[in-house]
């Protein structure tokens, strides 16, 4: 019944928001960079939130950003939403949907051999609790920060059939993925989001690394996201939705799991956890290798020859990655056939099934990025967020870095892209300040932790769409259950950045945010009456 309402309601809104878009757009009022540039990613969001249906909510804003963009004409609205849209989206993320694929094969490879099993036997005797497991899932992606992509994926189909065996819903290990997987890219000198960084200082007068280093002591989103899953994993003080679907998967049904997904396993006597391990070891290999080769650190003579720091600075992870993900997909078939584990016929079968696992992540990623090529390109979404935070500057200058959090943290949100909010913000924010002026690193770090925490809570960012697909969770799901915890997080933050306008040091700012979110979570905790829950280690 709670459905059909929901759908009647998303109905209404969705016309209302598509008639109304057609009588702006025809009327002449200026669409460009204005508040009318944020209506399309709001009108996707609210319905994918209502519905729990993401596809036709994000076409619905795609089809309303087409036409408040074309004046109101329906063949020139069908051109935004194939040319300008779709097609544009596809050929911008074509090496991630690579990417994706390849993985997708990858672990379907993994899983018929039987190493997804063999390794769970094994996790079995040294995991040995629900606590045990998620810590785990943590640790791994702090272990993998090159990238964030290929955090959420790996970490993922390393960790599903370990969190599965621990009844651990599918929304729970979305969120710790995604939660560690954009905030320690951020913390990390050495990673595709610092070299994003880097390119940013032009005119500061010191090398990017050097500026993304200086700011990594005021990062507090992405410092108090790492500190809040560990507290939350240890004192296992879930709620809203999420501790719902905890309830459920101790029940041994997880409704936030995705039905299609490949890590039914196999059983195989001749498998080894080897068998997996192996793989993902080649992969990360392969993979660091190949953003430093697109980088130019092999090229002899060139600019970043030998220059590993440099080189990571002048790659392009969607290049680089399906790099990575092509060599290690011909190595692993070779490996595991010569190991004998499984035959080449039934190898051939695992590149239909990995493709088919990845279908609905290439989907939404299509339609996300369409989107935000709509909302952006055509409509001047950043442009408009921006100028507000350049009207309000010089008014509250000690309150800056908390402005420029939230500015940060709301455009990262309604265009899903941390990195193109780094693009839009970053300059404006170097122009600010004075590089010797202390609040130059608080009011840079204040913009890098609002990208994150926008683009962690997004349902239209990449990275949150990656972490559903390797977590194998409905996509909805992950974000309703996502939100709250990033929200908890994202005020404690906010607080941080008002503290650290004033004292102009990192540490006591750090201080009121590790005090305040455990406040929260204490609260939270003292009123979580589900104590068959929080008995479960």
């Amino acid at each position: 019944m709670n459905n059909q309402r929901n759908l009647r309601i998303a109905l209404i809104l969705a016309a209302i928001a598509v008639i109304g878009s057609f009588f702006v757009a025809a009327s002449g009022v200026e669409t460009a960079a204005t508040f009318w540039a944020l209506v399309p990613p709001v009108v996707a969001i609210t319905l994918a939130l209502i519905t729990k249906e993401v596809f036709p909510s994000l076409f619905a804003g795609i089809f309303v950003g087409a036409l408040l963009a074309s004046g109101g004409s329906l063949p020139k609205t069908m051109d935004y939403v194939i040319n300008e849209g779709l097609i544009n989206s596809i050929s911008g993320t074509a090496g991630i949907f690579l990417f994706l694929v390849l993985l997708g094969i990858l672990v379907s490879l993994i899983n018929k051999s039987g190493g997804t099993t063999a390794f769970g036997e094994w996790a079995a005797k040294h995991i040995t609790s629900r606590r045990g497991a998620q810590l785990a899932t943590f640790f791994l992606g702090i272990l993998i920060f090159i990238d964030d992509y290929f955090n959420c994926l790996t970490a993922g189909s390393v960790m599903r059939p370990i969190t599965d065996r621990y009844k651990i819903s599918r929304a729970k290990l979305a969120y710790i993925i995604d939660a560690t997987a954009a905030p320690i890219c951020m913390i990390a000198p050495i990673s595709s989001w610092a070299a994003a960084v880097s390119g940013y200082a032009s005119g500061t007068g010191m090398s990017g690394i050097t500026m993304f280093v200086k700011a990594i002591p005021y990062n507090f989103y992405s410092l108090l996201t790492l500190l809040f899953v560990v507290v939350l994993i240890m004192m296992r003080d879930d709620f809203g939705t999420m501790l719902k679907f905890e309830e459920e998967a101790l029940g041994g049904e997880d409704s936030s799991a995705l039905l299609t997904d490949v890590t039914s396993t196999v059983q195989n006597d001749r498998a080894h956890m080897r068998d997996l391990v192996v793989p993902i070891l080649f992969l990360i290999v392969t993979s660091v290798l190949s953003l430093v080769y697109v980088g130019g650190f092999f090229e002899a003579g060139g600019e970043f020859a030998g220059d590993f720091i440099g080189a990571f600075g002048n790659t392009d992870a969607t290049v680089a990655l399906p790099w990575g993900a092509m060599i290690t997909l011909i190595f692993t078939l070779i490996y595991l056939i010569l190991r004998k584990v499984l035959t080449f016929s039934a190898s051939m079968d695992c590149f239909t099934e990995g493709f088919n696992s990845m279908v609905a992540a290439i989907m939404i990623l299509t339609m996300a990025t369409a989107l935000k090529n709509i909302s952006n390109d055509l409509l001047g979404s950043a442009e408009f967020v921006a100028g507000i935070m350049g009207n309000v500057a010089g008014e509250l200058q000690l309150f800056l870095p908390a402005v420029i959090f939230v500015v940060a943290a709301f455009l990262a949100f309604a265009t899903g892209t941390s990195w193109g909010t780094f693009g839009i913000l970053i300059p404006i924010v170097v122009s600010m300040f004075d590089v010797s002026d202390p609040l130059f690193f608080i009011g840079l770090s204040a913009c890098l932790a609002g990208a994150v925490c926008g683009d962690h809570c997004s349902p239209i960012s990449d990275t949150t769409i990656m972490s559903s697909a390797g977590a194998g969770c409905n996509h909805v799901d992950h974000v309703s259950t996502q939100i709250p915890y990033a929200v908890m997080v994202a005020a404690a933050s906010f607080l941080s950045y008002i503290v650290a306008g004033f004292v102009q040091n990192p540490w006591i700012p750090l201080i009121v945010g590790i005090i305040t979110v455990g406040g929260f979570l204490t609260y939270m905790g003292n009123r979580n009456t589900h104590k068959d829950l929080r008995e479960q280690l």
